[in-house]
Formats: C-alpha cells, sequence, structure tokens
C-alpha cells in the first residue's frame, strides 16, 4: 500500500448520557464522519491517496465534532456535515487549513 497523501481522522466515540467528558456522538459526529464516507466515494478520493477513519476519542469532547488530519496533524473542533467540503477542497487539496474551524491552540497544551 502507497503511504498516504493525507490521512483524515473522525472521531465517533459515544459515552453515556450525562457523562462529565461529553462525546463527539451527542454532538452529531456520525453525520460528519457520514458525509466525509460520502464525499471520499463521490470524489474518488481512497482511489487518490487519502484515507478515511473513524476513531475512538481525540481528546476535547467538549468541542467535538473533532477531526484530525494527517501527516500535519491539524485539528479541527466543531465540526458540521456541511463543513466536509471545505476541509476536503482546502486542506485535503490544497494543503491550507480551514482558519474558523481550527481547534484553539490549549488543546495540544
Amino acid at each position: 500500500m502507497p503511504k498516504p497523501k493525507k490521512h483524515v481522522l473522525v472521531c465517533v466515540q459515544g459515552r453515556p448520557p450525562g457523562h462529565p467528558r461529553g462525546s463527539c456522538q451527542e454532538r452529531g459526529c456520525n453525520a460528519v464522519y457520514q458525509t466525509f464516507s460520502d464525499e471520499f466515494q463521490k470524489r474518488n478520493l481512497w482511489a487518490s491517496g487519502y484515507l478515511l477513519t473513524n476513531t475512538g476519542c481525540l481528546g476535547p469532547c467538549h468541542m467535538g465534532p473533532t477531526v484530525i488530519v494527517y501527516p500535519e496533524g491539524t485539528m479541527y473542533t466543531g465540526v458540521k456535515p456541511e463543513d466536509v467540503a471545505t476541509l476536503i477542497d482546502e486542506d485535503l487539496m490544497f494543503d491550507q487549513p480551514v482558519e474558523r474551524l481550527l481547534a484553539p491552540a490549549e488543546v495540544w497544551s
């Protein structure tokens, strides 16, 4: 398998209602992941060297849904299905982070 151009990780972590950390699932991550999957299929991104993976917790549960794009390690928070095309068009295709969705710097501290 050739090394991917980009690898998109989408948190789909679910926790019981009322859990103190919350979860991306209660914030709509399943729809975000499905939209990515639909766009990957429509744009033939798997065959073009891109990967998409659903994951467990990526950290900032209270800011979800959370997406990380590698190899840069760019984290996006509060992602909605309508943001997916922009993330693909700007980050995946042109290496331009989508500023309005970037996780705050303190997430990494």
